[in-house]
């Protein structure tokens, strides 16, 4: 059995029909992690995986991340529970690629929806590798070999996320663990050598080795650049949707428009490596 492979659009996203990812064996794993280097974001419709299913399926790409915030389920600790009447899940409505704020960012995460609004509740992915690819000749030699600083603190706030005495402890503690750290602002893509554009207005704070008021100037209109409609996709979710995106080289957004009508998504993070960019010899 091959995958059934429908592109989404030319830049970024695929849906892969008549799987059940229960029944997925090691040669459709080869295949479907091809499909997530080829496309970026991959989407399978009508699932129904257990939280040992989804972590059998995220452990075919990598180890697993613990998430220092988010709450996860009893039974399996690398899947994080997305849930908006447990949480304050507006920073989801951020542009951003998950956990740059970490040396080593995921390669990638499997989500499951759970429950889904009556409306609202999308999400959109984009690629940073057709962000780049877009750029001027002479923005891309300006911006390979800079790097840029990335900050848990910009995307979790005190102020929003530390409102009890124990809250503030833990989020505090989450600091301490994660010290801002610096990653190059355009990476190379271990597996595909793509050059990848690589910041991300969730989490990053300054262009190293420019002026503040540059830096700041630059990331704004990097920040809008990667996110243009040509290079992104809008994903309706079904109850049942699993999606697999390579967080190495897109950004995505969950958008926050649906009140106090329920969502629930299941998350399974694949550990990464330290980004690097290396000048072709």
């Amino acid at each position: 059995m091959s995958l059934q492979i429908k592109s989404i659009n030319s830049n970024i996203g695929a849906v892969i029909e008549g799987l059940d990812l229960n029944q997925a064996d090691t040669e459709l794993l080869q295949e479907i992690k091809q499909a997530l280097l080829d496309y970026q974001v991959i989407f399978f419709r009508k699932q129904s995986l257990t939280a040992q299913s989804q972590v059998k399926l995220a452990k075919a790409f990598g180890t697993l991340h613990i998430h220092p915030i988010y709450p996860s389920m009893d039974d399996a600790p690398e899947v994080i529970v997305l849930d908006s009447h447990r949480q304050d899940l507006r920073d989801n409505d951020l542009w951003h690629t998950d956990v740059t704020f970490s040396q080593t960012p995921p390669l990638g995460c499997v989500l499951q929806a759970i429950k889904i609004p009556k409306f609202g509740g999308d999400t959109l992915w984009a690629s940073g590798t057709a962000a780049f690819n877009a750029l001027s000749e002479d923005l891309k030699h300006q911006l390979r070999g800079l790097t840029a600083t990335h900050d848990i603190r910009k995307s979790f706030p005190l102020e929003r996320f530390g409102t009890t005495v124990e809250d503030r402890e833990r989020l505090e503690n989450s600091f301490r663990k994660n010290p801002p750290v610096v990653h190059p602002v355009v990476r190379i893509h271990p597996e595909t050598g793509a050059e990848i554009l690589f910041v991300n207005e969730g989490f990053t704070t300054r262009i190293n080795e420019i002026s503040e008021q540059e830096s700041d100037a630059m990331l704004s209109f990097l920040f809008e650049h990667a996110v243009k409609e040509e290079f992104h996709l809008r994903w309706k979710w079904q109850e049942g949707d699993v999606a697999i995106w390579d967080n190495r080289c897109t950004q995505h957004k969950a958008l926050f428009d649906y009140g106090d009508e329920h969502r629930i998504m299941h998350r399974a993070t694949v550990n990464g490596s330290v980004p690097f960019y290396k000048v072709a010899s």
